[in-house]
């Protein structure tokens, strides 16, 4: 990728207490690449993708938006800079339909301050075709009853809708059949091809492969390697996940072990 990254991490720390959950952490994120992010479960993946969305603030580095250094304060923030999180609950309401979901907590008015509904279905329908979604039969259906790829892919249109530049998919295909997987990989696929930064968290290397561009594995909250799928197997990014060299000791901060 040539393009000048629009989210970049430079030696990211966040301590909880006497906890180093990170260590310096290095990140880049170019629009139109997909970026995957692994690590065994503790290796520090939730944390760094909070501390981009602004719910933890960080102990030490930067973050920098389109080549400006921000302090990301709260995930309301983060949306607006175009910073949008899909986490693996989706946050969706089970007993609104598809349009109040992607709507909600910011319904269109007419100017007689009653809900736009024609308007929220335009711009819900447009962007669902913009992604190429359709296996959704009526954005009036209600979200319980659709399939786990159908929700997914509401909650990442949902993010589209709100001139998301960069969207982080925590484990999008956990607990997915193989049709409802490929669909959702079909998506994440489509929002790199239509320019969108993506940073994809999963435990699934066959998913990683499938899609992303570089893979960066995380240790321990370190940054431990970074390889270009193109040029990687799979054995490889195991070994790295499991045994990559640490630069400093885990668990502790500095001054706490000195």
């Amino acid at each position: 990728m040539t393009a000048k990254p629009a989210l970049e991490l430079k030696g990211v720390s966040k301590q909880f207490g006497a906890v180093q959950a990170l260590h310096d952490v290095d990140l880049t994120v170019s629009p139109g690449e997909i970026v995957a992010l692994v690590g065994d479960n503790g290796a520090g993946k939730s944390t760094l993708i909070k501390s981009i969305a602004g719910i933890h603030p960080l102990s030490g580095g930067q973050i920098l938006w389109k080549g400006k250094p921000v302090t990301v304060r709260s995930p309301r923030h983060a949306a607006d800079l175009g910073i949008e999180v899909v986490y693996q609950d989706l946050a969706l309401a089970d007993n609104l339909d598809v349009v109040e979901n992607m709507f909600l907590g910011r319904e269109l008015l007419t100017k007689a301050f009653q809900l736009d509904r024609t308007e929220m279905e335009r711009r819900a329908l447009a962007v669902l075709d913009q992604l190429g979604v359709t296996t959704i039969r009526s954005v009036r259906q209600s979200v319980a009853g659709l399939s786990g790829g159908q929700r997914q892919s509401v909650a990442v249109a949902k993010a589209v809708m709100w001139s998301a530049q960069l969207v982080i998919l925590d484990e999008p295909t956990a607990a997915l059949g193989v049709a409802q997987t490929r669909q959702v990989l079909e998506l994440v696929r489509r929002l790199g091809e239509q320019g969108l930064g993506v940073i994809l968290i999963s435990h699934n290397l066959h998913d990683v492969f499938e899609v992303a561009d570089r893979i960066v594995v995380l240790r321990l909250g370190q940054n431990v390697a970074e390889f270009d799928r193109r040029s990687v197997t799979q054995t490889t990014v195991v070994e790295a996940i499991t045994a990559g060299g640490l630069s400093a000791v885990p668990g502790q901060n500095e001054e706490t072990a000195s």
